[in-house]
């Protein structure tokens, strides 16, 4: 899976979108709120929010040891940093996506939660 094909997949969403929140950072929203990190460049990895936990999110690490990583500034929040195109498989990183959308759109309120 490509860098392009992953993002394509995130704005496939219902209600997704694609901003810079920092430049030349690209991110993918649902109602106001990041669900993926795709950062700058060529897509090499992908920030999602793996768990309601810390602890929960770590699965991903012990699965994918040197792979996956704890995310910067919000990995105690339950993110993590997956490779595109490394180990993992693309059907694990699509359900990956999808888990981060379901919990992002899940917090949000209701008036601002796509039609699904």
């Amino acid at each position: 899976m490509t860098g392009d094909e992953l993002l394509a997949y995130c704005l496939a969403k219902p209600g997704a979108w694609r901003d810079e929140p920092w430049e030349g950072d690209v991110v993918a929203k649902v109602g106001g709120k990041i669900f993926a990190f795709l950062g700058a460049g060529p897509v090499t990895s992908i920030g999602l929010k793996c768990g309601p936990t810390r602890e929960v999110a770590d699965e991903w690490l012990h699965r994918y040891p040197g792979e996956a990583k704890v995310m910067a500034y919000i990995g105690r929040s339950g993110w993590n940093t997956l490779p595109v195109g490394g180990t993992i498989p693309d059907d694990e990183l699509l359900e990956a996506v999808d888990a981060s959308y379901e919990a992002v759109v899940g917090k949000l309120p209701k008036k601002d939660r796509p039609a699904i």
